[in-house]
């Protein structure tokens, strides 16, 4: 039988699951859970950075070091339930971060204004957060600028960001909240700065 061996440099999987409580299973907003069960779970505060990857450590409100095997390309939601190898359940929040935060104009603007900035983020393949009332991307001065330029306005803030999943594959959060639709469009250009 082969030895592990420990060089203080790099742990295999084996010695991590020697030494942290390991999660391989997610599931997506609690799903088939009890509220009495989510409350009791502990929970873990994770920025988008981490949730994205599929293998990553952290620890838990209990002071465990848990160690996450997902299957690749699997990102973890602000909602969704780690569980561990011992049966416990870990509910993921999604951390406060830095954002900007993006909205149409509120003098001059439509929710038109959204969908085109939306439209020009998309084709950067930036990663987004849709809301119907705005938008949210990671801190970049250029696309901010940009955004600007279509005057659109951009705040940068603290907030949990959820970028939509990919049209085909993982889960994307559902907020529930129904979409207003206009007709209202105005044109490029509204007469001000912000």
């Amino acid at each position: 039988m082969q030895h592990a061996r420990q060089s203080g440099r790099h742990l295999s999987y084996f010695d991590l699951s020697l030494t942290m409580l390991t999660a391989n299973k997610l599931l997506p907003q609690g799903q088939g859970l009890s509220a009495v069960l989510l409350k009791r779970a502990a929970t873990i505060e994770l920025d988008w950075d981490v949730r994205q990857k599929s293998r990553f450590a952290a620890n838990d409100s209990l002071g465990r070091a848990l160690a996450v095997f997902l299957p690749r390309g699997q990102a973890v939601r602000g909602g969704d339930v780690l569980v561990a190898e011992d049966g416990s359940l870990i509910r993921v929040i999604a951390a406060p971060q830095k954002v900007l935060q993006i909205t149409a104009c509120k003098e001059h603007g439509s929710p038109f204004d959204l969908m085109r900035a939306a439209y020009h983020l998309g084709n950067r393949h930036v990663p987004i957060e849709l809301q119907p009332d705005h938008l949210k991307i990671e801190p970049d001065h250029v696309l901010a600028d940009m955004l600007r330029s279509m005057h659109m306005t951009v705040i940068e803030t603290d907030l949990p960001f959820e970028p939509e999943g990919g049209a085909y594959g993982g889960h994307v959060t559902n907020d529930g909240h129904s979409h207003h639709h206009h007709s209202h469009a105005h044109g490029h250009d509204c007469g001000h700065a912000h």
